[in-house]
């Protein structure tokens, strides 16, 4: 349930602010921006994809019928996805390598990372949809060598890490409560719903007003509405589409400022094993970061190529990662 993006927007606009010749501004250092920055972009193993072949149009054409005759309370479903995506997060046991494609301020890069149980390592592959140059492929070989030559920078990279995870896990389950959830009218189930897979619960969330933020890297929950699709098997999120429909103040305004208008869209798949998995993302937002600069964000995640791995140690997966031939297109 990714409804806390919207503070990692706001360190990028943070960052950029900081880039500009015309305002520099210094970064914000709130623990929340870290951790909500690691539930969209900053962790190899939040967003993943599924190695399946997408459906066939004739298959895709016949989405369930939703059958499902809600006797519970709408929020009691909202309570057991928030729950589950905190496995989406930590995935104990669960090891992958997988193709990364992320479109964001700071250009177009494709990663293949690898998961461990040490934590993730990836490798850019590529840049704006082109191989590396010469000169890029070596800096990004050095600064793989640099990790294996330096375990305890790696190790803190990881407990920050692991910190974050924590802290989102502790977010989500704010969820529940920040909104106020009910049954979509109709049910209206996905168009691409594979045959035979159980209906979707379909609920509408919008804020509650008399829930009240406990700590400022929640405030984003104040101002974002949408409807949520939900496998009535598994209870996992399947689709989230939102929008922020009106401006939402993070720390009073002082560290930034979101406009209303903003969307995000979110898609997850089963990759089997009890292993649910981001599949895509798109984020639209406008922000001011710490009442200085306004800039316009648009965030799209994309994965692939997805391999169950076995336990490696992190520097085994580098040393994959590095004797991988790099695509030539």
């Amino acid at each position: 349930m990714h409804l806390l993006q919207m503070i990692r927007a706001a360190d990028s606009a943070a960052q950029i602010a900081s880039r500009s010749n015309e305002n520099p501004v210094p970064r914000p250092s709130s623990p929340g921006r870290r951790a909500l920055r690691w539930l969209l972009l900053g962790a190899s193993s939040l967003v993943l994809a599924t190695a399946s072949p997408a459906l066939p149009p004739a298959a895709a054409a016949h989405p369930p019928t939703a059958v499902f005759q809600p006797d519970i309370p709408a929020r009691s479903w909202a309570v057991d996805c928030a729950d589950n995506e905190a496995l989406v997060i930590q995935h104990p046991l669960s090891y992958l390598r997988y193709y990364l494609h992320v479109v964001d301020e700071k250009g177009d890069r494709l990663r293949d990372q690898i998961e461990t149980p040490q934590g993730g390592v990836a490798r850019v592959i590529q840049r704006d949809g082109r191989p590396l140059t010469a000169s890029e492929d070596a800096a990004e070989r050095k600064r793989l060598n640099d990790l294996l030559a330096s375990p305890n920078s790696f190790a803190s990279h990881i407990a920050h890490e692991q910190s974050n995870k924590q802290m989102g896990v502790n977010l989500l389950r704010l969820v529940p409560d920040a909104m106020i959830w009910s049954y979509a009218p109709g049910q209206p189930q996905l168009p691409n719903q594979p045959a035979g897979s159980p209906a979707l619960v379909v609920l509408d969330f919008k804020p509650n007003p008399a829930w009240s933020a406990p700590t400022f890297e929640s405030e984003p929950l104040t101002g974002f509405e949408g409807r949520v699709w939900i496998d009535s098997k598994s209870r996992r999120l399947v689709r989230l589409d939102g929008d922020l429909s009106h401006a939402v103040n993070i720390g009073w305004g002082l560290l930034a400022h979101i406009y209303p208008g903003g969307t995000v869209t979110l898609q997850q798949i089963d990759l089997g094993h009890q292993r649910w998995i981001v599949q895509h993302v798109v984020e639209q937002l406008t922000i001011r970061a710490l009442m200085v600069k306004t800039v316009k964000l648009r965030l799209v995640y994309d994965t692939a190529n997805y391999q169950i791995v076995p336990p490696m140690s992190y520097q085994q997966a580098i040393k994959i990662l590095l004797d991988t031939p790099l695509p030539s297109h």
